[in-house]
């Protein structure tokens, strides 16, 4: 478990710098629609490095790549802290979610090639929500009590540099060999094959994935709460999902019918973000069930746990992209509750569709 440890404190280092402007961004931007485009640059920048960092983990191993993504990782947070300017903060968002990208699918793909991968995979989980927790308590809290609105931006960004040195200097991560050799086009002509068996497997982690970046992005302006409040409410949701992914990490089940109660109650659960920050905990818990549902789901899927791995980060971020920029353009022109509504109708939809994923490969019973 050794690995494990270095990996986790990796994706926590990512993640806390992830969300540490997320209680400060009405400082960086007036209106919900300029900072629905900070938050989801991020996510832009993770989706398109997510899949091609897959493939090279399979063909490569994973030290390589979660390294470059930590360095990237830290070369954001500097131009985070340092330029006011919004083409600069949105460019640094954008290189942010690149890192973020190489770093968490070359680490779940060795976590996924491992025996016990379900309980490993919860355990690397919760360590990436407990980061997002810590960025957004502790950013919101340095932001407060110090005025200055990159504080909590300038102690992440310190940290992610901590977190390679140690990677570099004494994490000797030895994988197991996956016996892939296949050349890139091999690997291209395989993906529409891929994404048709999954398609609604994926479309399910585009939406329960994106619809927590939704309320996430748009709950800063609809509270008006300070910084420290609005760090601690959304923390919730985060640590729910870091509870909630060890537990369910635990348990054997059928992943469709979860995933469709899930999104029912999931539906629900935004709802009620309109009307009370304790709904963040219930949203929360139910993401930490999808994620280890999914997981579980891909891990017998083939060889090949880059490319599943990389797309399955890919729509998780793909969501958390376009559902984030959606909510915001509708809570600016038709309204906060409408922003609310239309992301639940998002979450109905994969209730219906999952059904439809009869196609998919079944995994055997030992997946764990």
């Amino acid at each position: 478990m050794r690995d494990l440890i270095h990996l986790s404190l990796g994706v926590f280092a990512v993640m806390a710098l992830s969300n540490a402007i997320v209680p400060v961004l009405p400082g960086y931007a007036s209106g919900t629609a300029l900072q629905g485009e900070i938050y989801s640059a991020y996510f832009l920048g993770a989706f398109v490095l997510t899949l091609p960092s897959g493939i090279l983990a399979d063909r490569w191993g994973s030290k390589l790549l979660s390294d470059a993504g930590l360095f990237f990782t830290c070369i954001a947070g500097i131009m985070l802290i340092f330029s006011p300017m919004f083409v600069v903060v949105l460019a640094a968002r954008l290189l942010e979610g690149i890192g973020a990208g190489m770093f968490v699918a070359a680490a779940l793909t060795y976590v996924n090639r491992q025996p016990g991968h379900q309980k490993r995979s919860g355990w690397f989980l919760a360590a990436l929500n407990i980061g997002l927790i810590a960025g957004l308590i502790l950013s919101g809290w340095l932001a407060g009590v110090s005025g200055y609105k990159s504080a909590g931006l300038a102690l992440f960004s310190a940290i992610a540099l901590l977190s390679l040195v140690v990677s570099i200097v004494i994490r000797p991560l030895t994988e197991v060999p996956s016996g892939n050799v296949r050349t890139w086009s091999s690997h291209i002509g395989s993906l529409p094959g891929i994404i048709r068996n999954y398609i609604w497997l994926w479309f399910s982690s585009v939406v329960l994935i994106g619809i927590t970046g939704a309320v996430t992005a748009i709950y800063p302006q609809f509270s008006g709460a300070s910084p420290e409040v609005v760090g601690l409410e959304i923390a919730a949701m985060s640590g729910a999902t870091a509870i909630t992914v060890i537990v369910v990490s635990k348990w054997s089940f059928a992943p469709v019918p979860v995933l469709r109660l899930a999104a029912l109650l999931s539906a629900g659960a935004v709802i009620a973000c309109f009307f009370t920050p304790l709904a963040f905990i219930v949203l929360g818990a139910l993401a930490g069930v999808v994620m280890i549902a999914q997981l579980t789901y891909l891990a017998s899927a083939g060889r090949d746990q880059g490319t599943y791995m990389g797309l399955f980060d890919a729509s998780s971020y793909l969501g958390m992209t376009v559902l984030p920029f959606i909510a915001g353009i509708v809570a600016q022109v038709s309204g906060f509750f409408m922003a609310f509504l239309v992301t639940a109708v998002f979450a109905l939809f994969v209730a219906v569709t999952i059904g439809f994923c009869r196609s998919c490969p079944v995994p055997s019973a030992d997946t764990t």
